[in-house]
């Protein structure tokens, strides 16, 4: 594995933590949301740099990516 991909793994597991404790879902739920979503595409895109960020950072980029959807 390399060091991007363990990056990009770390910060899926805290991602997907924190919307199971702040959302109270279900794993299974928490992992559609964020695999589903714009910001995982980013963060699995190397040009971005965005897996080079703290995964608080990216847990309020996506909140904001939810937010937008759901107005």
């Amino acid at each position: 594995m390399s060091k991007k991909e363990a990056l990009i793994e770390y910060i899926t597991q805290d991602i997907i933590g924190f919307l199971m404790s702040d959302k109270n879902i279900e794993i299974d739920s928490a992992m559609s949301i964020f695999y589903n979503s714009v910001v995982f595409e980013k963060l699995e895109d190397e040009e971005t740099g965005l897996y080079l960020e703290g995964s608080a950072y990216i847990y309020d980029i996506l909140m904001d990516e939810l937010d937008d959807i759901i107005l």
